[in-house]
């Protein structure tokens, strides 16, 4: 209940904000010299408009019809970047366009679209943020095939770092070379009616990457992408800290088509808590709901609620792990560290999954085993089983129907507890 008042908390305030900001200066880039014909970049007018709009206190900078061609800008307190319907802020396709810089403590190119530091900010209106990002996909796809594993720095699309305050309603948000929406080390942020897409092939295009941040809402979302729906972060493989938990999120509302699911992880060495998920539909995407950490990138990670979610031909409608990337098919246990991961006290409840290939998977790790899963109304149809290993399930109307098979598969220190209904 109080992470509910929290988020309506949130709401109110930012309704107020987005129209307190509204209601200020008014900066048109095209006063500024933007041209929005797709051909000749805008960057310096779209900047030249939002530093006006600050320098007077704040305001809103207007993106009227046209294709707003640009390299990266930045956003500054007490903006609201107002794009209509018929305008895109579209991205530059060089690549030297994007500076390298640190981000998120470590090298990467500069995003489309960066806060930092900032507080009263909004991304509104019925356009589009378009990252054009294809260019940079083809550099993943072809080290993949030449079996190349170094590291190629993409940017993202949108990044709040160290934010407060932060609406974004409305708005398409599409084609970022990888991440698309991400506040970092940010809090009361509300991302409401919009949607997040890409190419289903598109690699890392997770939709919204909340990393190490608290008090966000997430609401009435469409994501269609090439990887993760949602994923919630708090820290990097091996982070030496420290880091920040993601804590009070909310997700309500949506609909997320192909992509990895709803995902908790797999970098969290800052620990998560306080997630509720209510009211999601799934359909053709890889996972539905995912909690995914290892040994190195583990911390606190509970309270967790997933209530009323709909699944339509998920491969793995429930897929909760201390093993990232892969299920080892034998382990032993090893000794206790500040980044072993620790899963505690996550519900689903009035879960319905049909045309799944594998019903699911909950397996801890065999030092730190899965404490307080409970399900209660959950209903799958599935090719393959249900396994679980290192882990206690309280039941209530748990049923796995595996067309091939046995329904459960249970493992080492696996146990289902039946519930009084």
């Amino acid at each position: 209940m109080a992470l509910f008042r929290s988020a309506s908390a949130v709401i109110l305030l930012l309704i107020a904000l987005s129209s307190t900001i509204s209601a200020a200066a008014a900066c048109d880039p095209k006063l500024f010299g933007a041209k929005a014909n797709g051909k000749t970049k805008d960057t310096r007018a779209l900047q030249s408009a939002i530093d006006s709009c600050a320098e007077k206190g704040g305001g809103t900078v207007e993106l009227t019809s046209g294709i707003y061609l640009s390299a990266p800008i930045a956003l500054k307190s007490h903006i609201t970047l107002k794009i209509d319907s018929g305008a895109t802020l579209l991205g530059s396709r060089d690549q030297n366009d994007y500076p390298e810089t640190d981000v998120f403590r470590e090298k990467d190119r500069q995003s489309l679209i960066t806060a930092k530091n900032a507080t009263d900010i909004a991304i509104t209106g019925e356009g589009t943020v378009d990252g054009n990002g294809e260019p940079w996909w083809n550099l993943i796809r072809a080290a993949k095939a030449a079996h190349r594993t170094e590291r190629i720095e993409r940017p993202r699309l949108v990044v709040f770092d160290h934010c407060t305050h932060i609406a974004i309603e409305g708005v398409t948000f599409q084609n970022s070379p990888s991440w698309q929406v991400v506040p970092y080390y940010s809090k009361n942020v509300t991302i409401r009616n919009v949607k997040v897409l890409a190419p289903a092939n598109s690699p890392n295009t997770d939709a919204i990457d909340p990393f190490s941040s608290s008090h966000i809402v997430i609401d009435h979302v469409l994501a269609d992408v090439g990887d993760d729906n949602v994923a919630i972060k708090s820290g990097q493989p091996g982070s030496p800290g420290p880091d920040d938990p993601s804590t009070d999120i909310t997700i309500t509302d949506c609909t997320f088509l192909h992509g990895h699911g709803l995902s908790i992880g797999s970098e969290i060495a800052g620990g998560v808590q306080n997630i509720r998920a209510t009211r999601i539909h799934f359909k053709d995407t890889d996972n539905g709901v995912r909690v995914k950490s290892n040994r190195d990138r583990g911390n606190d990670i509970g309270n967790f609620e997933f209530h009323d979610l709909s699944m339509e031909d998920v491969k793995t409608p429930i897929l909760i792990s201390e093993y990232y990337p892969k299920i080892p098919e034998s382990d032993t246990a090893q000794p206790l560290t500040r980044l072993t991961p620790r899963f505690h006290n996550i519900t689903v409840i009035n879960l319905q999954a049909t045309g799944a290939k594998t019903a699911g998977f909950i397996v801890g790790l065999p030092e730190s085993p899965i404490q307080t899963i409970r399900l209660n109304n959950v209903h799958i149809i599935a090719e393959t089983g249900f396994t679980i290993s290192n882990a206690t399930v309280l039941a209530n109307q748990f049923v796995v129907e595996a067309l091939h098979g046995m329904p459960f598969h249970m493992l080492q220190n696996a146990r289902i507890n039946q519930l009084r209904k």
